[in-house]
Order: structure tokens, then C-alpha cells, then sequence
């Protein structure tokens, strides 16, 4: 088996929590357009997707105002609600030290990726990102992976793709990745286990074994 040198990762969800972020943009933007209408639970299957996949899904004409609504909330209120999942940090910094090139592939939009990453101190790790304003296709399609792959000069057979969201493990599989769930997915283990991931991670640092890294 090729030696896995690379490692991407999806950033909400896997490498930040920002699931109550993500979740209370969502209800407060429905709210606004839809008054009572969604709850908590109504907005989980709209982690993952692209914005302008899911506002579309609920009303093309209205999409690009509640895209805006959404995105004017969420920056609004980023750094209050946005978290640190246990064990990411000294993880990413442990990779790093191994020399492992690590790069983030997103459905976010660049300026607010740097924002997470400055908050949660994961700045200094990662040479490449690849942002949805770099892409036309994002994930599952494997345009965005191939990007990353590419200016990190590595090949897909070398790398794994980590995520909490089938967008991940089927962005993985389509651009010819090894692919990793995160249990801590906000949808749970089980949903990602679905998606047949060649490994699900239980804690951020039961990556270090898989590819073969030594601890801190």
C-alpha cells in the first residue's frame, strides 16, 4: 500500500465546530423568509451542502436573499459560537511535525475559512486551501480534492480525506482518495457509516495511527 504523505480535511464539522453557528444562521435566515416554520432538527440535513444548494432546494426565487441573510448573521456572530472539537489541535500540529503536507478543502467561502482557522489558532498548519470561490464544482464532485492534490504536489493514492458529511467521503472516493468519518459528525456515526469511509475516527488523534505518525 502507498504510504499516505497527505492529508485533506473538510473544515465545519471536522476540524472546528461550528455546528451551532451553522445551525442558528440557518434558523435565524429561515426564520426571517419563513416565520415558524423550522426547527432545529429541519436544518441538519443542510450541513454539508453549498448554500446556494440548499436555499435553492427551498425557494430559487428568494436563494441569493437568504444567502446574503445567512452569510450577514453568521459572520456577525462567528467567533461567539464558533468552538474547538477536543484533540484537533495538538493532532494538526503533530502531523505537521511528522511532515505530513495537510491542506483544507471546503464548501465555504474563503474569507470566512480564515476566519475559523485564526480563531481556533490552526493557521500555521495548512499550505493549501481550497475555498468554494476556487472551484466550480464543489464536493462530492472531486474538482475541489484535485485542486489540493495538485498544488500540494502530491497524488490521490497517497492521500486521505477526512470529514463529517457524505460530501466528504464521496468527494474521497470520486477524486480516488482513502477517506475518514469523524464520529463527532453533527449527524452522527452511524450516518456517516453509510457511506462505507475506509475509516471512522473516534477522537482526532486516532488519525496519527492510521497514517503512521508519531505521537507528541
Amino acid at each position: 500500500m502507498t504510504k499516505i504523505t497527505t492529508i485533506l480535511f473538510d473544515l465545519d464539522g471536522t476540524l472546528i465546530n461550528t455546528n451551532d453557528l451553522i445551525i442558528q444562521s440557518f434558523l435565524h435566515t429561515l426564520g426571517k423568509f419563513y416565520p415558524d416554520q423550522y426547527k432545529e432538527e429541519d436544518v441538519l440535513p443542510f450541513m454539508g451542502p453549498t448554500l446556494m444548494e440548499t436555499f435553492e432546494s427551498i425557494d430559487k426565487e428568494k436563494s441569493e436573499d437568504m444567502i446574503r441573510e445567512y452569510r450577514t448573521f453568521n459572520i456577525a456572530h462567528h467567533d461567539e459560537l464558533v468552538k474547538e472539537f477536543d484533540g484537533v489541535y495538538e493532532t494538526i500540529a503533530a502531523l505537521k511535525e511528522n511532515g505530513f503536507k495537510l491542506g483544507i478543502v471546503t464548501t465555504k467561502m474563503l474569507n470566512v475559512v480564515k476566519m475559523g482557522l485564526e480563531v481556533t489558532r490552526l493557521t500555521p498548519f495548512f499550505e493549501v486551501i481550497v475555498a468554494l470561490d476556487h472551484v466550480t464544482k464543489a464536493k462530492p464532485d472531486p474538482e475541489p480534492i484535485r485542486k489540493a492534490l495538485e498544488q500540494l504536489q502530491s497524488t490521490p493514492e497517497e492521500a486521505i480525506m477526512v470529514g463529517d458529511n457524505y460530501h466528504d467521503i464521496l468527494g474521497g472516493k470520486n477524486a480516488g482518495t482513502k477517506t475518514a468519518g469523524v464520529a463527532w459528525s453533527a449527524k452522527g456515526r452511524a450516518y456517516l457509516e453509510e457511506y462505507h469511509p475506509d475509516y471512522i475516527l473516534d477522537h482526532m488523534s486516532d488519525l496519527l495511527e492510521i497514517v503512521g505518525a508519531r505521537q507528541r
